[in-house]
């Protein structure tokens, strides 16, 4: 009993470690964000997405590059681009840039897995928007598409875009927009992080290497390195393994990190990484916005798209010389330390309290927020509370 109180705790700790670890990156990631999308005018970049021609895509993916990394939010803004026109090919290359290619994303990976898998991402997050592209323009079903596009939301909220940009960073109410949309934007990743953090730190410790290796064939990876048979086998179970953890974008970083030192393949990483956007919740969505058959048309290319992608990265890096060769140990990634980490959460700490007074400066006196019934991720995430909690108190007792 004792025993399983301590491997208890150790959990909650690793987990409390990930947040840790990663408490900067999210702030300066997301401040960054909120400066890029309130001070960079977008509407006009929409205007030219009516097509699916590289100069769409082109622009679907800055656009996505500058939009949050929240993968519900990205589906909804999806809906939105296609409501006014755009072309599913762009609206598909939207989602992958928003989730895959945004700096807040980019931050976490550098620091839980190293420079390698951060130019991957890149590299790979643009070829995962070229192949997906290239699938939808030779399958594209015009029948579900167009009725897809009749069920989107007719009643797309307008946008503020006519401004100048230099008045904006000039003035103080241009950076209390900024504030506001820091804390929106926490307001709708902090339970998907909150969940994909604690879940990390509790697989971590609970479920043994030997499970992640006998799922993604480690022993006949070590003894045939180069086979292309355990490299598809990888990058094909990889998203399985995304949608059943049910974490987003932001959230699944830690867990990819418990895979890589558990010796998965590199493919199966990336594999993994990539589809935060085929979780089951945000498949109900999607079918929510644009009826089943459309919705699994584009989970279908989705699932090709982030297959070729991995196996392609992989054999890349392995020409390139580049692979990641020694993994990197949860424990030495979640170690609390007074090193750099610690100033820049105080740092942090500090932007933290500056966003949120910004944002409340122009709050309505007296309004009150609307209220709602709780949701099942309201439900689990209390859960993910009490679990956190009572580890921590296991350990310090």
């Amino acid at each position: 009993m004792q025993e399983a109180i301590q491997t208890y705790g150790q959990a909650a700790l690793t987990a409390l470690g990930f947040f840790w670890k990663a408490g900067w990156a999210f702030v300066l990631g997301y401040v960054v964000s909120a400066c890029i999308q309130v001070f960079v005018p977008r509407r006009k970049l929409a205007l030219h997405m009516g097509d699916g021609g590289p100069a769409s895509v082109s622009l679907a993916t800055v656009f996505g590059a500058i939009s949050s990394s929240c993968s519900f939010a990205a589906l909804a803004a999806a809906r939105a681009l296609v409501q006014k026109g755009a072309h599913f090919v762009a609206a598909v290359a939207f989602m992958f840039a928003s989730t895959n290619l945004v700096i807040e994303l980019g931050i976490l990976i550098l620091i839980f897995l190293g420079w390698q898998f951060l130019v991957a991402e890149i590299v790979g997050g643009l070829l995962l928007i070229a192949i997906s592209s290239m699938l939808i323009r030779m399958t594209y079903p015009d029948k579900w598409l167009e009725e897809a596009r009749r069920r989107a939301d007719k009643a797309a909220a307008p946008e503020d875009d006519e401004f100048d940009w230099r008045d904006r960073v000039r003035s103080l109410r241009g950076w209390e927009m900024v504030g506001r949309r820091f804390v929106m934007e926490w307001q709708m990743v902090w339970q998907e992080i909150l969940i994909g953090f604690s879940l990390a730190g509790f697989i971590a410790v609970f479920v043994p290497d030997s499970f992640w290796r006998a799922l993604f064939l480690a022993e006949l990876a070590e003894i045939h390195p180069d086979s292309f048979l355990i490299v598809i086998e990888n990058a094909m179970v990889a998203p399985f393994v995304a949608a059943a953890t049910f974490i987003g974008s932001m959230g699944n970083i830690p867990l990819a990190t418990v895979l890589n030192s558990g010796g998965v393949m590199f493919a199966g990483i990336m594999g993994f990484i990539y589809s935060d956007l085929m979780v089951p919740p945000l498949v109900k969505i999607n079918a929510k916005y644009y009826g089943w058959k459309a919705s699994l048309y584009i989970a279908g290319v989705m699932y090709v798209s982030i297959i070729i992608t991995a196996v392609a990265l992989h054999y890349g890096f392995v020409a390139g010389g580049i692979t990641p060769e020694a993994p990197r140990q949860i424990g030495e990634i979640v170690a609390f330390k007074l090193d750099y980490t610690f100033y820049l959460n105080v740092l942090a700490l500090v932007v933290v309290a500056a966003m949120i007074w910004l944002a409340r400066r122009r709050s309505q006196p007296g309004s009150a927020r609307a209220t709602r019934a709780l949701s099942v991720q309201d439900v689990v995430t209390a859960v993910f509370v009490l679990l956190l909690l009572g580890g921590l108190i296991s350990t310090a007792l």
